[in-house]
């Protein structure tokens, strides 16, 4: 595989859609640090190294996969030196606090390079993601000390992390948790217990590697307000930060999976290992949740990379590849490339409007935890709440689909290994699953965050959007009318599940449909707001730029958004089509 990052789409959202420059200059602590040229260079080296360094790697460490031999990981041919290299560079720290030692960048920056990093390989990303992820609650809830003794080592890359919740009987319902934290004398923990399915929990890459671990006090009370949150080093780490012996933390075991075989996920033992509390005593879910809102949008971002490099490869596919005569635009010479086929342009088309739209509503939840984090603005907090399980959701279910369209394109030849496109069907399977399943991700959005307070979350999004649209121009007003009549029926659809005598069976039964409706109506407002951006600006844009947009936001209304109206309908109706049958009847 040979991933491009499209640096040239990124730059046109920073710079043209939200006009990045001008919101960091209102930020204090980002206003002397990065400007558009800065985030151009960034971007610029971001593209070179995903390219020459990560994506070699992709095919030949799913291949190899990840090692385990008497208790020890090992990381497939090359892994090492390319995460060596990869760390010294600073791009672990990207967005890491600057008195710790990272580079303290915009989260709208950081959403465009974790795609990048997984458009190029998704194990590989994996490792610096859950890093970035774990260094991100520490600096958030951790004390000083934790902070001084762990961060700067986390943000150079001499260390990784990992976040260690789930276990065998609590899954998505972390209630059930049985790992125990021991308080000792000198203010330290001694945890037991055993997770799984931990996302880089052993490897070979670096010294240490730093768990967050979720425990719960012997004293504690039930359910999740019983949990703590504990960091807990595999190797000790003594007063002047060097590194130790082994702290009771083993691998008991790789799991063998369907895709990201390059990335360690193991089980994870913890023998009276020593662990130090990070935020308050039983409010570990709390913490924890820093991380996992990072980690949600990360993953969903996973998405975005495979269908972006899917589609990259099954274009160059459908541009060689002669089969068959095209009616309209064919060469009339015999066979013809592939993408002169209605279907084949269809599939293309369908994986570049919901990429494209996807990417600017990245760089969009970027811009609110933005303006969350260095302007404490109230509405970005409505933002973030709604738009994280969005984009977690909806970027891996179309992702997967976006993926498989790829895969079409090449036809037989895309089920063979040789072509390269089924990994990337068989890599971004999990993201639907980890880091909270879609499922949970769709309860969360419509049962948490629409209907409580009067839908306020969702009243504050379509205020942005009814704002933007006012400046739509003429050529696409039934464009426009369609999103705001969209976002409306979304509005009254929240009202309706809350007169519903059995709403929390109406809530899970809908919620999924929900939320793709809301993605469909907000990627339609998207592509608006990339079309004014590209027509206002087209003097200083390509001319070919701005025609590609405007076909595919024509393409987009045309063929994707009526998917909106299905989903929409099948949210409203009754949920006693789903709850009918009794549990010994299935």
């Amino acid at each position: 595989m040979h991933y491009k990052a499209p640096v040239h789409e990124m730059q046109f959202l920073l710079d043209n859609v939200f006009q990045a420059g001008d919101l960091w200059q209102t930020m204090p602590e980002l206003a002397e640090m990065v400007d558009m040229d800065t985030a151009m260079a960034i971007l610029d080296e971001g593209a070179r190294i995903t390219h020459e360094l990560v994506a070699p790697l992709n095919r030949s460490g799913d291949e190899e996969g990840v090692g385990f031999a008497n208790g020890v990981v090992t990381t497939p041919k090359g892994y090492k030196e390319a995460y060596a290299t990869f760390a010294e560079s600073g791009w672990v720290g990207l967005g890491g606090e600057p008195e710790f030692g990272g580079m303290g960048m915009p989260k709208m920056l950081g959403v465009l390079f974790d795609e990048m990093c997984y458009g190029a390989s998704n194990a590989f990303a994996l490792y610096s993601s859950l890093t970035a992820g774990a260094a991100l609650c520490i600096a958030s809830h951790g004390s000083d000390e934790l902070k001084q003794r762990y961060l700067p080592m986390l943000y150079s890359g001499q260390w990784s992390g990992a976040m260690d919740m789930t276990e065998p009987q609590a899954g998505s319902d972390l209630r059930h948790i049985r790992t125990k934290a021991v308080p000792q004398e000198d203010g330290s923990y001694r945890v037991s217990g055993t997770k799984i399915f931990i996302t880089g929990g052993d490897h070979d890459l670096t010294e240490n590697v730093i768990h967050l671990v979720l425990a719960k006090l012997p004293d504690a009370p039930g359910g999740s307000r019983g949990l703590s949150l504990f960091l807990v080093p595999k190797f000790e780490v003594a007063d002047d930060g060097s590194v130790g012996g082994p702290n009771g933390v083993e691998c008991g075991s790789v799991e063998h999976k369907m895709g990201i075989k390059a990335s360690a996920t193991c089980v994870i033992n913890f023998n009276d290992a020593k662990g130090y509390l990070v935020g308050q005593v039983n409010r570990g879910l709390a913490a924890m949740f820093t991380m996992m809102n990072y980690e949600r949008l990360s993953i969903g971002i996973q998405g975005l990379g495979c269908a972006e490099a899917g589609y990259q490869m099954a274009r160059d596919y459908a541009l060689e590849r002669k089969q068959g005569q095209g009616s309209g635009q064919g060469l009339g010479n015999g066979a013809d490339p592939i993408i002169v086929h209605g279907d084949v342009r269809r599939m293309l088309m369908q994986i570049a409007a919901m990429t494209e739209a996807g990417r600017a509503l990245a760089v969009l939840t970027g811009q609110s935890l933005d303006k969350q984090k260095h302007l404490k603005d109230a509405q970005a907090d409505d933002l973030v709440g709604l738009l994280v399980p969005l984009a977690k959701a909806f970027f891996t279910d179309t992702g997967l689909e976006s993926s498989v369209a790829a895969q079409q394109v090449f036809g037989g030849h895309g089920y063979v290994r040789e072509t390269g496109v089924e990994q990337l069907v068989r890599d971004v399977r999990i993201a639907q699953i980890y880091e909270g399943t879609n499922g949970i991700q769709a309860l969360d959005l419509l049962g948490r965050k629409v209907l409580p307070r009067d839908a306020a979350m969702l009243k504050t999004l379509i205020a942005m959007v009814e704002a933007d649209l006012a400046e739509t121009g003429a050529q696409w007003a039934e464009q426009a009318q369609l999103v705001r009549q969209a976002f409306g029926q979304l509005l009254d659809a929240a009202g309706e599940f809350r007169s519903r005598e059995r709403m929390g069976d109406a809530v899970n039964a809908a919620a999924v449909d929900y939320l793709h409706a809301m993605g469909y109506a907000t990627y339609g407002y998207l592509w608006l707001k990339m079309v004014n951006a590209a027509e206002r600006d087209q003097a200083s844009l390509d001319a070919a730029f701005v025609i590609r947009k405007q076909a595919i936001a024509k393409f987009y209304f045309a063929r994707l958004f009526p998917r909106f109206h299905a989903h929409l309908a099948s949210a409203r109706a009754s949920e006693q089509a789903v709850m009918a049958l009794s549990a010994d009847q299935f």
